[in-house]
């Protein structure tokens, strides 16, 4: 897994380069925000359990069919996994803001991950909204701390919904 240092200063090595205005501008960006992703992230890992419950409460009250039967979420077991999944894409997300990189999203989460979900015949409507639900009650619990670089929190999500979402042509 890779921090945003680590991959500007190899995108740099590989070119044989210095770094330049835009590299060193890249890493302040990331130094200046250190803190706030750090903060955000304790607030994700406190609260994850709660943040994971009210997501599937939420998709579950959106879409009850998934819990009657011939849903994906019916029976236990795959209830049961449908919330690890959630709190997999939790726990990730909270990785790619302490590595300031979405690199780690692709080579721990999504490699394989939408073929699947495809293979297992998992919908990946249901998935997709409960990054959206998930994204929207983390947003919400950093707005009451009063966050200020929201966006940064955004992208994790959003990465991941675009990339479950693509269509392979």
């Amino acid at each position: 897994m890779q921090d945003a240092i680590t991959n500007i200063l190899n995108k740099y090595d590989l070119t044989g380069k210095y770094l330049d205005k835009i590299a060193i501008n890249e890493i302040n960006d990331y130094l200046t925000t250190a803190i706030e992703r750090l903060k955000a992230i304790e607030i994700i890992n406190s609260q994850a359990s709660k943040i994971v419950k009210e997501t599937a409460t939420r998709l579950y009250s959106e879409q009850p069919e998934l819990l009657r039967p011939g849903g994906n979420s019916y029976t236990t077991r795959r209830y049961a996994t449908c919330l690890r999944d959630i709190d997999y894409y939790l726990r990730y997300t909270s990785y790619a803001l302490a590595a300031g990189s979405l690199d780690i999203l692709n080579e721990r989460l999504l490699d394989g991950l939408r073929e699947t979900y495809i293979s297992l015949n998992v919908p990946l409507g249901p998935t997709i909204k409960s990054i959206q639900i998930l994204k929207e009650i983390v947003i919400n619990e950093l707005n009451k701390k009063n966050f200020v670089n929201i966006n940064i929190f955004i992208q994790p999500f959003e990465y991941i919904t675009v990339s479950l979402s693509e269509q392979n042509i």
